[in-house]
This record gives structure tokens, sequence and C-alpha cells, in this order.
């Protein structure tokens, strides 16, 4: 059976978003998922040291990751418009376009990384201890980023034509698949930090090769050989979308980095407590970036479709979904908070109450302030969906400015709560640019919707 499309520029806008929405965000938490069950073997199995270099390699590898995220949804805006209007033929060649420029991408970004993985941990002044651990997860990760490319740019391609319920498969899949791996590859293997990398690409290749198959059975994605001729005209076009996100992800890892510098300098221990509530970011923001998606979805079809009171509706739908949502995740966080941290932490007695005291006071200060992070997503992505990238870029630059800030100058003041407190302020200098671009925004597509 094919998976079906979905144009979401008819009927009410809050149950069409969370219908949509709903399976992105079980895909998320089954991708999150892995990624605290990585964190969890590798902690429990290989102790403090191992989980430390995790962590000093998680920002290279966020960084990495978001470049890849952000051309891929660039690209899907246009694709998420051409689909709106009902322009097949359009639609075709973008996504064949697409699927050149990712590849090209996909390659450069290889040969870049592998030749900066050191230079860049040597930068953040990464332990002697645990750099080879977490320069080895390094290069198996990025030996895999075609995988993680040709996964996100499918997954763009599918959300861009309404159908949330074939990447949520795919994450089960890669979920089940990912963690019986890490079993295999860690605990009966034992090839330690590599074997954790090797199960999550290789799930990821699985999921890439579910989300493929599905796609071919969307009648009208069927590729002709002309519909990947990429064209300069088209190349910058999506390119337009596409860099200007990469760029904005970019300078959010860069404020993270800074910060892993930072953190780095205060132990080990200090930084497998940090590592450990920063495994769980990713189930702080999982409804978050799922109602993110679908409004980019969402606000790009309406375009298309030429229906600007409709972005206005959809918008005060999501805005409520998103604070709703972030309340319920923000109590149970801080509830049960220090029993979920302490489950990805080893060592001896005094190092495990340590690590665990310093992860849990991180996340309820992450978890009391997620409205403000929530709103963030949803602003940022409707400003995509009307096709402006640029203006979200520069949020990533006000979050880049307070997250540096205050990772330099509140620990002498605050000690480690300097650091804690930087990441939410990072979260309040993006939406101070957001909202009013976001108003500024939307009175230009109004009108010229109108006019058109």
């Amino acid at each position: 059976m094919a998976p079906k499309t979905k144009k979401l520029t008819e009927g009410a806008p809050l149950p069409l978003l969370l219908r949509f929405s709903l399976p992105l965000m079980a895909g998320n938490i089954f991708q999150q998922l892995y990624t605290v069950v990585d964190t969890m073997i590798v902690g429990k199995a290989l102790g403090v040291d191992a989980l430390a270099a995790l962590g000093a390699s998680d920002w290279v590898n966020w960084m990495v990751l978001g470049i890849i995220q952000g051309f891929t949804q660039g690209f899907g805006i246009l694709m998420a418009k051409e689909f709106g209007a009902n322009r097949l033929d359009s639609l075709r060649r973008v996504v064949g376009s697409s699927y050149v420029l990712a590849g090209l991408s996909a390659i450069l970004l290889l040969g870049i990384t592998q030749a900066g993985a050191l230079p860049l941990l040597e930068l953040l002044q990464t332990p002697k201890q645990i750099m080879p651990g977490a320069l080895l997860y390094l290069r198996v990760m990025f030996f895999g980023i075609p995988i993680v490319m040709a996964y996100n740019l499918l997954a763009c391609i599918l959300r861009a034509l309404g159908d949330s319920k074939t990447p949520l498969m795919a994450m089960v899949v890669a979920a089940l698949s990912n963690i019986a791996l890490d079993l295999l590859f860690v605990l009966v293997f034992h090839w330690g930090i590599a074997g954790a990398a090797s199960a999550t690409l290789i799930a990821q290749l699985i999921s890439s090769i579910y989300c493929y198959g599905r796609l071919r059975k969307i009648s009208f994605m069927h590729l002709q050989r002309g519909d990947f001729h990429l064209t300069s005209a088209m190349a910058g076009q999506l390119m337009q979308l596409g860099l200007p996100m990469a760029l904005q992800n970019t300078l959010i890892a860069v404020g993270g980095m800074i910060i892993q510098r930072i953190v780095n300098g205060f132990g080990v221990v200090f930084l497998a407590g940090f590592t450990a509530t920063n495994k769980l970011y990713g189930i702080l923001e999982v409804a978050a970036l799922s109602y993110g998606y679908a409004m980019v979805t969402y606000v790009g079809q309406n375009v298309g479709a030429r229906k600007p009171e409709r972005i206005r509706s959809g918008m005060k739908s999501a805005l409520l979904l998103s604070v709703a949502t972030s309340l319920v995740i923000m109590t149970v966080m801080i509830v049960f908070g220090r029993l979920i941290v302490a489950s990805f932490i080893s060592g001896t007695p005094e190092q495990m109450r340590e690590a665990t005291r310093i992860a849990y006071t991180y996340l309820c200060v992450m978890s009391g302030c997620l409205p403000i992070l929530y709103v963030l997503f949803i602003v940022r992505s409707a400003i995509q969906g009307m096709g402006n990238t640029v203006l979200p870029m520069l949020s990533g630059i006000a979050e880049l400015i307070m997250r540096t800030s205050g990772v330099l100058l509140l620990p002498a003041l605050l000690g480690e709560f300097g650091i804690y407190i930087s990441e939410v302020l990072a979260w309040t200098g993006a939406d101070m640019v957001l909202i009013p671009s976001y108003i500024i925004t939307f009175k230009k597509i109004k009108k010229k919707l109108e006019l058109e």
C-alpha cells in the first residue's frame, strides 16, 4: 500500500497540526530512545571516561548533523510549496535536484569532517584521557555522513508531502535495530565506543532504505532522468533556502562548542554529569521539533495555496499546543529527572553522587524554562515555511552571542550555575529576534499573496 500524502490547506488548523505532529513526535521519541540507549550502555558498560568521551564529541557531531538537517529542511520548504500549489512536475524537478545537491554536499562534508575532527577536539581542550575515545567516535560517525544525509532528505520529502507516518515507522525500525546492535556490538563483541557509533549508522541506513521504498510507491513521485538535471537557477533557489538554515545550525553548534570547551575544564565527573543531561536534551525538545516540522510543512503548503489567513490561525494553534506540551514535559522531568539521569552514570559512589547532582540541577534549569524553547521552534519554523531562512539564521547569531557571553562571564559570578543558565539565555536571545521577525515576514507574505 502506498503511503498517504496530505494537504494541510483545508480543515481546522489545531486538530490538523496535532494529527500531523503526533507521528513525528513518536518518531522523534524513538530516535531519542536509541540516543539514550547508546548513552546508557556506554555509561554503564564502559564507565565515566567513555561517557565523558561521548560528551566531548557531542557538539562537534551535532554541528555536522545540523548542517545536514539545515540543507535538507531548506530543500523541503520548496517541496512543500510546490506540493501545496499542486505543481507536480515542478515538485519532481525540485526533488531530483535536491538528490544531486545532497549527494555532492555529503561527499564534500565527509572530506572536511575527517580532516577537521582532531583539530576541533584539540581546540575544545578535550581531556587527554578521553581524547582517543572521542576521536574514534567522531571518525566512525563522520564516515556515515552519506547515510545521515540520505535519511534526512528522504524524511523531508515525505513530510513536505504531508506524510508524517512513514518517518515514524522508519524510526521505530531504526530504534529497535539500534538497540539490538548496541547490545551486540558493545556488550558481546566488546567494540566499545566504535560499536555504539556503528550501531547508530547501520540503524540510520535501515531507516533510509525504508523511507526510499515507501517514497517509490507514491505514483506522482516517479522521477525521470530529466528531473535530475541540476540547473544553476534551481541550485541557487535551493541553496538560498538550505544554506542559511545550515549556517544557523552551525552557529548554534559553535556556541555549544564554546560551552563544551569551558565544561571540559571542570573535570571528567562534571563532564559526565553534563553529558547525561545533554543526552536528555532531545527528549526535552522532541515535541517542539515535531511541531516545528509540522509548521514548516503547514506554512509552506499554505503559501503555495495562497492562504495567508490559514497561516495566522495555524500559528495561534501551534503556540497553544507547544506551550501546553512544554509544561507537561517540564513537570515530568522535575519529578522524575533525578532517577532518569542516574541511570546513565556509573563509577565510584562519590563520582555517581556528584555527577547525578550536576545532571539533575542542569535538567531542572532547562526544564523550568521549556516554554521559551518551544516558542522558539514554532516561530522559527513558521518563518522558514514562508520561505525566509535568513531571519532565522540571524536568530542563530543571537543564540551564539547570548550563549557565549553567558558561559564566558557567568561562571565567574555564579559558578557552575552560570553554565546551566547560558543555554536558557540563548533561547531567550533567539526569541527576541524571531518574534518581531515573524510579524514582519507575515505582513510581507500576506500582502504578496493578496496581490498575486
